[in-house]
């Protein structure tokens, strides 16, 4: 069975210390950057028949990293190293080197033959060559080549250099582990591989292109700017403003037409894209008016589209589901993927909408199933086991993993399902990527509650209900910190049973500089677990310091520590495996903490804090620690975050937060 968490895949390539790129044109020095930003010491190719296109593209990647530094996210070194070793080339002589060719210049299938075979008469056997398409299968794609096994579509989304998904097309010429060595590269580097089969249009664009085909079919029924008004509830941009972005109205035409060749005449494109160049409609944001019956014909329509796509997407097994959902909202720019859009609007409105579009739509597909089935997966979860050890990997990568209730509740409900069974001898829960483990909670419905304490009381009691699961389970939990741990991250592993951390890894409670504090445990778990690390977890919480890897190991809140991914996963089933039928530590006693000392109101990076938000949490501190048991300590915690929520901080915190502006605690007082 396929490892559903790329990094846990054993890579039978090395990464690549030089890669060439044919084609200088949009997206090939897209993802050059991208490569050069991620690889440290890359030789980077482009290749073109045009020199102007390769001066434009050098200048592309200067301008880039010009842009990162001025904006701060990169180094002066850095951009000079990401220019560096920048080779662009008329001679494919100059490539023979590389340990992978990527093909990026043209969607003719014609040419893409003549400059596959030409590669392959010039690099080695064992380079990697792929192609980026956005709809033509690999099956086509390589039909010449020799060597098909190394040989695979790897298909980036604008732009490339910043949009993380990239689609893995896992076909039956390729060698069988070529798919997992590229997602596991990908993963590695900061993007998010998904797996498809080889078919026309692979998956995410099947549901791009129909849905920008089907708004073209209803320009009889309404305008490309009514069309993309509506189309506005369930995009960022509607369908014909991104046509003219992209020049796509060529795209749909060549892109359709390949589907109703190999799927049937259903999928025509519309007629019109073939003689208009650019639509007239509106900005995002921008709205005109649409008469009711007109807005539902076309709502219908958009969500009816989707429907058809996603269902066949999963019977046919084109993509999985939790893929699906991901790619559309961060590769398409949906608001919410389509599956949780059907959800929202329940199996009855559902079953009314797709009865609709098989009426207007004759031939396109349906669900064979009951379309409730089509939600039982986890969003944000994937799931995988090593000598009976389940690894849990959270999956956010668009919110560095940081937890919500629906997360909190797929890994309650792993947890649930599997700590009975015989064969289950613990648990591991890891972040997805190389950046985080769990970046804190997001926000939610927080906001709403400022002012009442007794919601925001209840609110992080129901916040804490994996984290009172993990405490009650005998079977082991160990935390795989395999990025930085924040807030409600670092809490969740803190009630874990053990945690591993690579070397690299950081942990700070950023809470305080938010005007509130942290309810969920931070206040009293670690004075009970490691009392004689008080002074540091004081200083953490008032003051929001960040430690590392290696101090947290030293004062033992870190079992154990990591030189790199494999030796993380290698340790932490370890320290499964050891924690088995051992006692947990108790918890229930109180502890004598020393007088903690005056609070300097000052964040680590100098940022100036709330006094009466430290107030609250040096009371709870104390409090917690002296009460007579650990569910009453983690009461006192709830309460304080309550008392948090109707301090005036509070509200200037999560205004600032929200506003992305440094919060002023001077004014609150």
């Amino acid at each position: 069975m396929a490892l559903q968490n790329p990094l846990l895949h054993k890579p039978t390539r090395t990464f690549p210390r030089s890669i060439a790129i044919i084609g200088a044109g949009t997206i090939g020095p897209d993802i050059g950057y991208y490569l050069k930003t991620a690889i440290d010491d890359l030789t980077l190719y482009l290749v073109d028949v045009s020199q102007d296109a390769l001066d434009r593209a050098r200048r592309r990647f200067e301008d880039y990293a010009h842009k990162a530094v001025t904006r701060g996210r990169m180094r002066k070194e850095q951009a000079e190293r990401v220019c560096s070793n920048l080779c662009t080339t008329l001679s494919y002589d100059d490539i023979a080197g590389a340990d992978w060719v990527l093909e990026a210049a043209t969607e003719d299938i014609a040419v893409k033959h003549r400059i596959l075979a030409q590669v392959e008469s010039l690099v080695r056997p064992d380079t990697i060559i792929t192609s980026n398409t956005s709809s033509l299968p690999a099956a086509t794609v390589f039909a010449n080549l020799r060597d098909k096994a190394r040989a695979t579509v790897t298909h980036f989304f604008a732009p490339a250099w910043r949009n993380p998904i990239v689609e893995v097309v896992d076909w039956e010429s390729a060698d069988p582990l070529l798919a997992s060595d590229l997602s596991w590269f990908f993963c590695s580097t900061g993007k998010v591989p998904l797996i498809t089969r080889d078919v026309a249009c692979f998956m995410l664009d099947r549901i791009f292109d129909n849905w920008c085909n089907e708004a073209g079919l209803m320009l009889e029924q309404a305008t490309a700017a009514q069309i993309d008004t509506v189309a506005s509830e369930f995009v960022h941009a509607g369908p014909f403003f991104v046509l003219n972005m992209a020049n796509g109205n060529p795209i749909i035409v060549e892109t359709n037409t390949l589907q109703a060749k190999a799927e049937g005449d259903h999928y025509l494109p519309a007629e019109i894209f073939r003689s208009v160049d650019r639509w007239k409609t509106v900005e995002p944001g921008e709205r005109v008016d649409v008469d009711a019956n007109t807005a539902a014909t076309v709502r219908d329509r958009l969500i009816g589209i989707l429907a058809s796509q996603s269902f066949d997407i999963l019977d046919r097994k084109i993509g999985a589901a939790a893929d699906l959902e991901l790619g559309c909202r961060l590769a398409l720019g949906f608001r919410q993927g389509p599956l949780d859009l059907l959800k929202s609007i329940g199996e009855k409105e559902t079953t009314r909408i797709t009865a609709r579009m098989r009426a207007e739509r004759p031939g396109m597909p349906r669900s064979t199933r009951p379309v409730g089935q089509y939600q039982d997966f986890p969003r944000n979860l994937l799931v995988d086991e090593a000598g009976g050890v389940k690894i849990i990997t959270i999956r956010r990568p668009d919110a560095m993993n940081a937890l919500h209730d629906e997360l909190t509740d797929e890994i309650l409900s792993v947890l649930r399902r599997h700590e009975s069974e015989p064969a289950t001898r613990g648990f591991v829960i890891v972040g997805y990527g190389p950046r985080a483990f769990c970046a804190g909670a997001d926000i939610g419905r927080f906001p709403r509650m400022l002012g009442n304490a007794n919601e925001a009381t209840q609110y992080a009691r129901d916040c804490s209900r994996l984290l009172t699961h993990i405490d009650r389970m005998e079977k082991p939990v160990v935390a795989a910190l395999n990025g930085m741990a924040l807030g409600g991250g670092l809490e969740l592993a803190l009630r874990c049973h053990a945690i591993v951390a690579l070397n690299s890894v950081s942990m700070q409670f950023p809470e305080v500089a938010l005007g509130i504090v942290p309810g969920i445990g931070a206040m009293v778990v670690p004075f009970r677990r490691w009392p004689a690390a008080a002074e540091h977890f004081a200083a953490m919480l008032r003051q929001a310091r960040r430690i590392d890897a290696a101090t947290a190991h030293e004062l033992g809140v870190v079992d154990a520590l990591a030189q790199d991914y494999p030796d993380l996963i290698a340790r932490v089933i370890e320290r499964v495996n050891v924690l088995i039928g051992k006692p947990r530590a108790n918890l229930d006693p109180p502890v004598a903490l020393m007088p903690l000392p005056p609070a300097n109101p000052i964040a680590e990076n100098g940022q100036p804090l709330s006094r009466e938000i430290i107030a609250i949490m040096d009371r709870a501190i104390v409090e917690a620690a002296a009460a007579p048991s650990f569910g009453a300590a983690l009461e006192v915690g709830y309460r304080a975050f309550g008392a948090s929520a109707c301090a005036s901080a509070a509200r200037e915190g999560i205004e600032a937060f929200l506003e992305r502006r440094a919060a002023d605690f001077a004014k609150t007082g």
